[in-house]
């Protein structure tokens, strides 16, 4: 299979099967002398694990990071880092049932045509545990943005057909949100929603919003690797996002250019900025200054215990029901997904953009 390895120069291979022995992910390009360890990468693993809330699987997973190479005495070698993480709670005969059958909503028939074989416990390579690599990755990726003095701030902006209250949106009770949102009054509502979806044995969605703060102007290639095209490719990668925006994204179809367009003026300090971000913070592919404004939509689970009519592999018409532990939501654990894949892509973007211009490669070995 290929496919599993995203980056340039900051680049991450992901491996492993849902109901296999474990999964992980080789990050190579990362700069020796990043101080790193598994207390470092955990706190990122813990928040997309399972069982934490009556809205996620109740599939029990620790979800413990072990770091295999690239580390010595808690700093990065700028060799290859290998993490790994062991599935330990697998119930694959939740699965033999479904065996032969296509599950709506799911990839079993699209790997079947593609491949002739698939692993059906909980989806193999396509479930959502895969997801574990990117995170862990994403962990190294948010150490070295720290460096650099760049943040994410990532949050749950709607569940369903509820939104957040920008007036009442405060960052500091994401992590008090089961649903990581920062309106505690839409996150009551929007736990109503789930409990009757979940009563009614169906699934939600939602979108996710993503703040980026801190980055430098010039950022990302005018061309195929424009900034925004590979933001939108590394989230467009995780399995349940269906829609990516950025800015003010398909309302700009509906605005004016002197609407959309965002002016530029000189601050106090005698910088050039913007006075609006309609853009979202990127410009011909490229960072503006602006803070970075992107916005994911993800489906609703598909795995869901109303019976559904499908096929199976020998073209007969049949009715599933499927059984096993599934999260009657994925926007709460797909947070730190998405974060996580613009961290790597922000990271993998700064490193290619260090040689843009002459006198910095000049400054770096004459210097």
């Amino acid at each position: 299979m290929s496919g599993s390895v995203y980056g340039t120069i900051f680049s991450i291979t992901t491996w492993g099967e849902s109901h296999g022995n474990g999964v992980g992910v080789v990050v190579d390009g990362c700069p020796a002398g990043l101080p790193l360890n598994e207390d470092i990468i955990q706190p990122y693993l813990n928040r997309r694990k399972p069982g934490q809330t009556k809205y996620s699987t109740p599939r029990k997973e620790e979800d413990k990071v072990n770091i295999l190479s690239g580390v010595f005495e808690g700093k990065t070698t700028g060799t290859p880092i290998s993490l790994v993480v062991f599935n330990e709670n697998q119930k694959s005969g939740d699965y033999s049932k479904i065996s032969t059958a296509y599950r709506p909503g799911h990839a079993d028939y699209c790997f079947d045509q593609k491949y002739g074989f698939r692993d059906y416990r909980g989806g193999g390579r396509s479930s959502g545990r895969e997801t574990i690599g990117r995170v862990a990755a994403g962990a190294i990726a948010n150490a070295i943005l720290n460096e650099l003095g760049i943040k994410i701030q990532t949050y749950t902006k709607s569940i369903g057909p509820i939104t957040i209250n920008p007036d009442k949106t405060d960052f500091n009770l994401i992590s008090k949100s089961p649903l990581y949102m920062p309106d505690l009054e839409a996150s009551e509502k929007a736990e109503e929603y789930l409990l009757q979806q979940m009563q009614d044995h169906n699934s939600a969605g939602g979108i996710i919003e993503c703040v980026v703060s801190g980055m430098p102007v010039g950022i990302g290639e005018p061309v195929f690797d424009k900034l925004d095209a590979s933001l939108a490719k590394a989230v467009m990668s995780i399995g349940a996002v269906k829609g990516f925006e950025i800015g003010e994204g398909f309302k700009a179809s509906t605005m004016t250019g002197a609407e959309n367009n965002d002016p530029f003026t000189i601050d106090d300090k005698n910088a050039i900025r913007k006075t609006s971000n309609h853009a979202g913070g990127i410009l011909g592919g490229m960072s503006d200054g602006s803070n970075i404004l992107l916005r994911v939509a993800i489906k609703p689970t598909p795995s869901i215990f109303k019976t559904q009519q499908t096929v199976n592999e020998t073209k007969e018409k049949v009715e599933i029901k499927i059984q096993g532990r599934h999260d009657p939501i994925i926007v709460p654990r797909a947070v730190v997904v998405v974060e996580s894949m613009v961290a790597i892509t922000l990271v993998d973007q700064l490193f290619m953009g260090m040689t843009s211009q002459l006198n910095r490669i000049k400054d770096f070995y004459k210097g």
